[in-house]
């Protein structure tokens, strides 16, 4: 896993998506500075202790976020509100990144499934 990975997926995009997802990328490195970045399944995605915390990913018109796990998102249901939700993920504008609140939440309660770190 690289952080060149994502820098060439995200190079990749049209304008808009690639400053949105450039946006969120930095707001997750800033909630977790030591994740691992990479690609798995295609998409970008941040791991911490070789758990995936976080991810997106882009279509032809929206953007993806991935909480990696079939829980956080119905613990969040008040702060997903607007958003396309599904069991592991929601979809957000092409032209908005999400903001830095709901991406700690998300990585907050995504990272408390998570086992001690040996």
């Amino acid at each position: 896993m690289s952080a060149a990975e994502i820098d060439d997926y995200i190079g990749a995009l049209d304008e808009s998506k690639r400053s949105t997802l450039e946006k969120v990328r930095q707001t997750i490195l800033e909630i977790v500075p030591d994740a691992e970045q990479g690609i798995s399944y295609g998409v970008p995605v941040f791991k911490v202790n070789g758990k995936a915390v976080a991810g997106f990913a882009a279509f032809k018109n929206h953007l993806t976020f991935a909480t990696h796990s079939g829980n956080v998102t119905s613990q969040l249901t008040d702060e997903l509100a607007g958003y396309v939700v599904s069991k592991g993920s929601f979809q957000f504008d092409v032209a908005t990144p999400l903001p830095k609140k709901l991406l700690k939440r998300l990585i907050a309660v995504r990272m408390a499934e998570l086992p001690p770190a040996r």
